[in-house]
């Protein structure tokens, strides 16, 4: 099973945290590299005299084994004789650099108990109780952070320069008596330290990655970013610098897809991505990753493969092969990219598995929609609780039994979803229910209405679907496995209106290139204008030729 981690969050705030349930993540004692380790030393306290945080929280009190496999080839030599002391020391180092925290915390406790003495087995602990650029330090984490700073800082005469500077500028990250209102004076006091180091050692690769890191911790987690804005060109410019002389560090190409997806660029990761989630194979959120960069350049099946690859990562946890970060965030993302490639099989398998790790059938529905699974819609008989997956499921059984002829239904389902939208301050995923819910009640409404042979007001709901949809914030993935001018561009060529129709599906493919719904409406749009598309034609060959479903339009009937 999976064990939950607290403040472990993929994406997103405080709403986040309450309304997604993707904040699941493994932590596995894994089998020893040999089959009998020397027992390790009792456990030393982790801070000087006066520096006691407290009984360990329980997420991280287990001792955590050295993974046999899973692990890349990443390693930073450290000044400690201790074998193990630097083998516990690399395996921390990736689990921070993939985003597993709570186990870095771990393995670093495990570096500095084979050897007390080292500075720089303290300064990992410290590094991975602080913030991340999924979530921030809590009140909880901070004594810790602290503490283990502080006992690296009177062991940094043991330290080579290079490990003290390290922990010289973590020290001013953390402070005795922690205040969440203001970290970010502690947060921009220590990406001004590690400016210092990097500019000091800029053939250092971990110093460039740890300061990028540190100006990402400035930045909005979310939304979009002018790749023309200078705090964006700076991060831009330091992690460009690591990847200049090693493409396959995992640190640095990891911030770099985060620091470019929601750019007008999102192909500038694309080199080092193509190498990423093989460099910790084991670790599902680095496995993941590149599928972030996929899927903006609409490189599907690339991202199908990355997140099979991700939820494998996360099954082999349970076999002590591999580290599970965020299995409901990668499910959700096969199922999405699977969606926009035309594998329904995967898509739908995904979705299933989702809704068995979460008790949320949203996404199973969803998906079953999306490949015209209509009738298996209607044996989806848990409806979720919350509002915005409530809904969903509402929208998912009137559309089922609007496709059975069921008009009456399709209506009072549509009301429910109306009321939601217009009465609920509920999110998803930072999403207002207002807008994500009103995507899905103006498709089902169109659908409602085209059934009634009103297309000119099918038309209309659809289009009000679409604006809702374009005022969602950028997220990856997106929180809908489908865009409503799939809908849109239908409607148009239904009522002959061939030329906005393909202006529908041009300005889909913008944001979900080669995505092959559209392609196929593309299409179709254009030959109805007697227009020639040779292109058009070769982008739906290749960009549909993993796709094991047959279909007549962007949407089914």
């Amino acid at each position: 099973m999976f064990y939950k981690q607290p403040n472990e969050l993929p994406t997103g705030g405080a709403s986040e945290r309450k309304e997604d349930s993707m904040t699941l993540r493994g932590t596995r004692v894994a089998v020893f590299v040999m089959s009998a380790l020397v027992v390790a030393p009792a456990v030393i306290a982790a801070q000087p005299d006066g520096h006691d945080p407290g009984p360990l929280p329980k997420s991280v009190s287990e001792p955590i084994s050295l993974y046999k496999v899973g692990l890349g080839p990443f390693s930073r030599k450290i000044s400690s004789a201790n074998s193990e002391a630097q083998a516990f020391f690399d395996q921390g180092f990736q689990m921070m650099y993939a985003f597993a925290k709570l186990d870095a915390v771990r393995s670093f406790r495990e570096a500095w108990k084979r050897d007390p003495a080292c500075a720089i087995c303290y300064w990992g602990e410290g590094w991975a109780w602080g913030s991340y650029l999924n979530g921030p330090m809590s009140a909880e984490q901070a004594p810790f952070a602290y503490a283990a700073t502080q006992k690296a800082l009177s062991l940094k005469d043991k330290a080579t320069p290079i490990e003290r500077a390290f922990i010289e500028a973590l020290a001013v990250r953390y402070v005795k008596d922690f205040d969440a209102t203001t970290r970010i004076e502690q947060d921009k006091a220590y990406a001004e330290a590690m400016r210092r180091v990097y500019e000091a050692h800029p053939a250092d690769l971990d110093a460039g990655t740890l300061y990028a890191d540190a100006l990402f911790l400035l930045e909005p987690r979310r939304g979009t970013r002018d790749v023309h804005a200078p705090n964006v060109m700076r991060l831009h410019a330091v992690l460009e610098s690591v990847l200049a002389r090693d493409d396959r560090h995992p640190g640095a190409c990891h911030l770099y897809v985060h620091a470019t997806e929601s750019t007008i660029k999102p192909e500038k990761a694309e080199a080092c991505a193509e190498y990423l989630g093989k460099t910790i194979p084991g670790a599902s959120h680095i496995n993941h990753m590149p599928s972030h960069t996929f899927n903006e350049v609409g490189r599907w099946g690339d991202s199908v493969r990355a997140n099979l690859e991700a939820w494998h990562s996360d099954l082999k946890a349970d076999a002590g092969e591999g580290f599970a970060i965020y299995p409901d965030h990668n499910l959700h993302m096969l199922l999405y990219a699977a969606s926009m490639d035309g594998q329904g099989a995967i898509a739908m398998q995904a979705g299933k598995d989702y809704a068995k790790r979460t008790n949320d059938t949203m996404y199973h529905v969803l998906t079953l929609v999306r490949f015209g699974r209509f009738d298996e819609v209607r044996e989806i008989t848990t409806r979720p609780e919350r509002d915005v997956p409530a809904a969903a499921w509402d929208f998912a059984q009137g559309y089922a039994h609007l496709r059975k002829g069921e008009a009456d239904f399709a209506k009072a389902y549509l009301g429910r979803i109306q009321k939601t939208a217009e009465s609920s301050n509920a999110e998803f995923r930072n999403h207002p229910a207002k807008r994500l819910v009103g995507v899905l009640a103006g498709i089902l409404a169109g659908e409602i209405a085209r059934q009634a042979s009103d297309l000119p007001a099918a038309i209309a709901a659809f289009e009000r679907a679409v604006v809702l949809d374009d005022e969602l914030e950028y997220d990856e993935p997106e929180p809908l496995p489908f865009p409503a001018r799939h809908w849109l561009g239908a409607a148009l060529l239904e009522a002959s209106r061939f030329a906005e129709a393909e202006r529908t599906y041009r300005d889909d493919l913008k944001d979900h290139p080669h995505n092959g719904w559209s392609l196929v409406g593309l299409q179709q749009a254009l030959k109805a204008q007697g227009k020639a598309a040779p292109e058009v034609d070769a982008d739906l060959a290749a960009s549909w030729s993993r796709s094991d479903t047959w279909i007549r339009s962007s949407r089914f009937d």
